[in-house]
């Protein structure tokens, strides 16, 4: 009975280890290759430096102007010939604007802050990547650690049936026992190949995100290092953990992409409010040009140099009080949305700490269960075997040790993107800095 069984675990240890002997890939090397595979940061990467060209335009549109104009004509027909009346020249001009009521100061700080918002947005970006990564790695380790459980409970299912039947015909054991343990080989068989399908969906997800055509064997994560840190956050008392989330929230504003690209969308509202009321200013502009003239008739001539200075002073007011109204009705939604991004925030925070915390606890207990549950599985395997045990008690151990891992494994990982959350939301380096902020706040504490 136990045949129809080989070709399934081979499978399994064939999509663990199809990759054994090849370079191993850990969390790092995914999110480079992430990073290099995003075509949305390549998006922003060409944004950024068309803001960055917007930039440079508004400075040399505060230079001066420069123009060559050349002209040629003739009279085709009347009393004077082409040729007489042939008449070329050349012109040269030179134009400064000398005052346009400051509009070039605001134009200039709004287009720096329109390059900084772009910058914010690329981080953004960069954020949702690495969480993507992350989060692409992780599930495919909790497949794979799920596959292996259901291969190790099908075995076990494997084995009581094959007991069972011998059993059965010996006359040991009723024929509702042997129909149970035949319940739950089936049982066993399917979620395996529920966890197959689940690793495979993960791996080519994890193909997707990094560009690779196949994935190598995924480096464990040594949870050992956390460990200080798993300890700190489940042993927080609630004022702790009060004071913990103000800190960090503190720590994280001042670095959270979104939060300063709200910012600085107030400074620019800002600013073109007061771009808008520069137009009730008047305007001064300079000018000087020469040139040369040739006529059939009188040869070359030079027209000298002239200089000119003209000026503009709007009188339509209300027009311009109504476009700066508009530009006051934009900066307090501006304003607005500053402040939904800072409460958003502190709540994403606060959610994001609440999280690791309860992972935290979590990982503590229930890598606990998980010992228990599987020295119980173990126990209650070896009575099975000497036939002291019924195959309902092997298989509720059995299923509680499967469960106990399954947990384990959702909190240690769970514990993990955590992390990843919270590096994104304050804009850490890595990790291993949001840990070390997580640290010195027990310090402080």
């Amino acid at each position: 009975m136990t045949n129809k069984f080989v070709l399934p675990v081979l499978l399994l240890i064939y999509v663990f280890n199809n990759n054994i002997n090849a370079e191993q890939i850990d969390i790092d090397a995914v999110r480079k290759l992430a990073l290099d595979n995003s075509p949305s940061l390549k998006r922003f990467n060409l944004t950024l430096e068309s803001a960055r060209l917007d930039e440079k335009n508004r400075i040399y549109g505060n230079l001066p102007s420069v123009s060559l104009g050349v002209t040629a004509s003739g009279q085709l027909w009347g009393e004077t010939g082409i040729q007489d009346s042939m008449r070329t020249g050349a012109s040269f001009s030179v134009s400064q604007k000398l005052f346009d009521g400051g509009k070039s100061i605001y134009l200039k700080a709004i287009n720096a802050i329109n390059t900084e918002v772009t910058r914010q947005e690329a981080l953004t970006a960069y954020f949702t990547v690495l969480d993507a990564a992350d989060s692409a790695y992780y599930e495919m380790l909790k497949a794979a650690a799920a596959a292996e459980t259901k291969a190790a409970a099908m075995e076990t299912a494997a084995l009581a049936l094959s007991m069972s039947e011998l059993r059965l015909e010996s006359g040991m054991i009723s024929q509702g026992d042997y129909l149970k343990a035949m319940a739950e080989q089936g049982q066993a068989e399917a979620a395996w190949n529920r966890a197959v399908r689940d690793l495979t969906v993960s791996r080519a997800n994890l193909k997707s995100i990094t560009g690779l055509g196949e994935i190598p064997e995924p480096a464990a994560i040594d949870f050992s290092m956390y460990e200080e840190t798993i300890r700190f956050l489940s042993s927080l008392p609630e004022d702790a953990i009060t004071f913990l989330t103000g800190s960090f929230r503190n720590s994280a504003a001042a670095n959270n992409p979104g939060l300063l690209k709200a910012s600085l969308q107030l400074q620019a509202a800002e600013r073109n409010v007061g771009l808008a009321k520069r137009d009730y200013l008047p305007s001064l502009n300079a000018g000087i040009s020469t040139g040369i003239q040739y006529t059939a008739a009188g040869g070359l001539s030079y027209s000298g140099g002239s200089v000119s200075i003209s000026g503009s002073i709007p009188l339509d007011y209300w027009v311009i009080g109504t476009a700066v109204e508009k530009k006051r009705i934009a900066q307090t939604e501006a304003a607005l949305s500053y402040r939904d991004a800072e409460n958003a925030l502190g709540v994403d925070i606060q959610t994001a700490l609440l999280d690791i915390i309860g992972y935290a606890l979590s990982v503590q207990s229930a890598r606990r269960a998980d010992e228990y549950a599987q020295r119980n599985y173990e126990y209650n395997l070896e009575l099975y075997k000497l036939s002291q045990a019924s195959v309902f008690t092997l298989s509720d151990a059995a299923a509680l040790a499967g469960s106990s891992h399954t947990e384990r494994i959702t909190a240690e990982y769970g514990f993990l993107t955590g992390l990843s959350k919270l590096r994104s939301l304050g804009a850490f380096d890595s990790q291993d800095a949001v840990i070390t902020l997580l640290l010195s706040k027990q310090e402080e504490n």
